[in-house]
């Protein structure tokens, strides 16, 4: 980030709620001044006067929730044609593309873009913070908040949600139901890992498939979901071409499914989805750590194959088959040898992981334990 304020005016990061942005900020820009625009006279000044609260600030600034103000983009713009000044205007948001279509009419050319995500299990190593279990990160959730301050998951994710869905969610639709809205949110969690499927969202909701496409894009934009996309090569297989459901944190998932303990989580029906939602976000948070869009997916076939993860680094895939549970079994790397085959990917680019300890060099795979997944640069 500091590296990209060295040649770019404008540095953005967004991110969920709470996920660390405006400390990141602050420790990465400690000369900036700081304005809060969720700050109802703060963001005030900013829609009636917007020159006079930039050039108030000429030696640099961070607009934190830079969203609530989308009307300053513009004037932000006039300020760095004029004054041509590298890192001058640090952005931070908690919505995703209403902020991203503000920046591209906007700041097009002249905006470094960051996204932020809660903490990774890799940067809590050798910390008093780090966990032994794969199934108690999972549950806790990665929130800086948790860690750093001791916040109950129990108490956090109940409150999370309530100020999400009071704030973010009023502001980014006019959605006068906000109980059938968490109804929905509750749903979600339910299908991870499953196909997006509107149609069958729609019956167990008894919305419209409009809404339903509109409400998920609502949590698309605030960072409480997102869709993997599958991998199009079709290597002559009729392919499953709609993306699956994940969320961007384990902890809140576990919350909105009633699982409060790495016990409970062990014997639920979502213990699988749940361990391959923290796989694939883990190896997310290695690509937009460094600034990277993760270029993830998945691949499916008509006939039942499936790769659970693949990762397309430079001209290379990497098939990755996840298991949740702490013990190998031979047929674990079937769909990885098939996948091997028909897209001449070799062994030691593919990956089975999974909940238990020990790494091993197989013929058909690496295998990796939880906590010692592929690198990439």
């Amino acid at each position: 980030i500091q590296a990209a304020a060295q040649t770019m005016p404008v540095v953005s990061i967004t991110g969920p709620r709470q996920s660390g942005k405006t400390t990141l900020a602050q420790m990465a820009f400690p000369g900036h001044a700081y304005v809060n625009l969720e700050h109802l006279p703060t963001r005030q000044y900013a829609l009636e006067n917007p020159i006079g609260l930039l050039e108030q600030y000429p030696d640099g600034l961070i607009v934190d929730e830079a969203q609530y103000a989308p009307e300053l983009f513009s004037y932000i713009q006039v300020q760095v044609d004029k004054t041509r000044k590298n890192g001058a205007y640090i952005l931070t948001g908690s919505q995703n593309f209403l902020m991203m279509e503000r920046i591209t009419q906007s700041l097009a050319g002249r905006v470094a873009v960051f996204h932020l995500l809660p903490f990774s299990a890799k940067e809590l190593e050798n910390t008093p913070y780090q966990l032994d279990k794969p199934f108690e990160y999972i549950v806790k959730g990665f929130y800086p908040r948790i860690y750093d301050q001791g916040a109950l998951p129990d108490v956090f994710y109940p409150s999370y949600l309530l100020t999400y869905l009071e704030r973010d969610v009023r502001l980014l639709k006019n959605i006068g139901d906000l109980a059938s809205f968490e109804r929905f949110v509750r749903l979600c969690a339910g299908r991870i890992g499953q196909v997006f499927n509107q149609s069958s969202l729609a019956n167990d909701t008894g919305l419209s498939q409009p809404t339903i496409r509109s409400w998920f894009s609502v949590l698309e934009t605030s960072f409480v979901t997102f869709l993997l996309p599958p991998y199009f090569r079709n290597y002559n297989k009729r392919l499953i071409k709609t993306p699956k459901i994940y969320f961007y944190d384990t902890g809140l998932a576990c919350s909105l499914l009633g699982i409060r303990s790495a016990r409970e989580l062990e014997n639920h029906p979502s213990r699988g989805a749940l361990f391959e939602n923290y796989v694939l976000v883990e190896m997310m948070k290695q690509f937009l750590n460094r600034g990277r869009r993760p270029p993830c997916y998945f691949w499916r076939d008509s006939a039942g194959h499936e790769i659970d993860l693949l990762v397309e680094d430079g001209e290379k895939l990497y098939p990755m088959e996840i298991k949740s549970t702490q013990t190998l079994r031979s047929d674990f790397f079937k769909n990885l040898e098939f996948f091997q085959k028909l897209s001449d990917t070799p062994p030691e680019q593919s990956f089975l992981i999974y909940g238990g300890t020990e790494n091993q060099n197989r013929l058909r795979g690496f295998v990796r334990a939880w906590d010692q997944l592929p690198s990439f640069g």
